[in-house]
């Protein structure tokens, strides 16, 4: 059994390595005077990694980039968006986009190391004996060993540690920021989950239904009607009262089915428990942060971002904060692009390239 049913994948998640090692080599010298050496260098490499949490391994990659040897490197965490989405971003083998991994890639052409894992329900870590989801804070004292794991890497300098979460992984890096005793020094929140669970599930139908109207495949009563069946099945589940469906389309119906019955209700509750605002409050002062919103972004739209940002600014972060990201989804595709196909926007990869630049070393020399 898979730690969460597909309806996070379609609702939040739907959501190369691209450093190549570089070879050392002399500068030509002439008759009567050689040029210095250059200094030993160490290629591009990713190495398989595994830590524990509350007894149960989990499995990652490590990607250290092309480095001069002995350099101590920015180290960032990267955590996943919702569903069963594993440690490249992917939820095989319907939706692979391979959004962590190019993150990765990114990340690595400006010499930031990384780690990135499969968490509860995917990948080679699995279940680890559960037959449900586990709920908000299993994940978080998850993602706290990742982090501490990264931290202990030889290559890493731990005063440049980042932590990098797209969409529900945006929350969960604030989670680990709350919980950790060596603070990052960054966290890029993308397209990060920035409301209450239900409240942003409740305004994504909102649209959705809204979308119908205008394509003639609902009527407007129709909508109307949904829209206060979804309120009062949310409230209802909230309440822990029995939660009736019936009156809903089927699809509606089964996807709040889904949500709220046994495999994922406990899940559901302890993230709708959390407001993400609020946990912003309580980032570590003088860390620097970035925010991205999509501007076709039907998942996480930018609407939903000041509470957030107000938030990281009570705190007193720093950084870049709010990137808007023109034309650009969930997935940080261009609009229009296949879900699966895997790439980056350049706005969204400038926003990476502009967070790490404190700690950046491309090309490593």
């Amino acid at each position: 059994m898979r730690s969460r049913t597909p309806w996070r994948g379609r609702l939040l998640a739907v959501l190369m390595a691209a450093v190549a090692a570089v070879t050392a080599g002399s500068v030509p010298g002439t008759a009567w005077a050689s040029a210095a050496p250059r200094a030993a260098r160490t290629p591009a490499v990713d190495r398989e990694i595994h830590f524990t949490a509350d007894g149960v391994t989990a499995y990652g990659t490590l990607h250290i980039p092309a480095h001069r040897a002995g350099r101590k490197l920015a180290a960032a965490l990267l955590l996943p968006g919702s569903g069963p989405t594993d440690r490249n971003g992917d939820e095989p083998p319907g939706l692979t986009p391979h959004t962590l991994s190019l993150m990765a890639g990114v990340l690595g052409g400006d010499g930031v190391m990384s780690l990135r894992f499969d968490k509860y329900g995917t990948g080679r870590t699995g279940l680890g004996g559960r037959d449900r989801a586990p709920d908000m804070a299993a994940y978080t004292r998850q993602a706290v060993a990742a982090y501490n794991t990264l931290r202990a890497q030889p290559e890493a300098d731990p005063h440049a540690l980042l932590v990098v979460g797209h969409s529900e992984g945006g929350l969960q890096a604030l989670l680990v920021d709350r919980a950790v005793q060596q603070k990052p020094a960054g966290l890029a929140l993308i397209a990060p989950q920035s409301m209450r669970l239900l409240d942003l599930v409740r305004l994504q139908l909102a649209d959705a239904l809204n979308q119908a109207v205008a394509a003639g495949h609902l009527t407007a009563r129709q909508a109307w009607s949904n829209n206060r069946g979804v309120a009062r099945a949310v409230a209802d589940f909230r309440a822990r009262r029995p939660v009736d469906t019936s009156a809903l389309l089927p699809s509606l119906g089964a996807l709040l089915q889904g949500m709220f019955g046994p495999v994922n209700a406990d899940f559901v509750r302890s993230d709708d428990a959390l407001f993400p605002p609020a946990v912003a409050r309580g980032v570590a002062p003088g860390t620097r942060t970035l925010v991205t919103c999509g501007t076709e972004d039907a998942n996480v739209p930018c609407r939903t971002v000041p509470a957030l940002l107000t938030g990281l600014a009570a705190a007193g972060t720093t950084g870049p904060g709010l990137r808007v990201l023109p034309g650009i989804d969930h997935l940080l595709h261009p609009a229009g692009t296949p879900v699966n196909d895997p790439v980056l926007a350049p706005a969204a990869q400038q926003a990476l390239h502009d967070f790490v630049g404190p700690w950046r070393h491309p090309a490593q020399g």
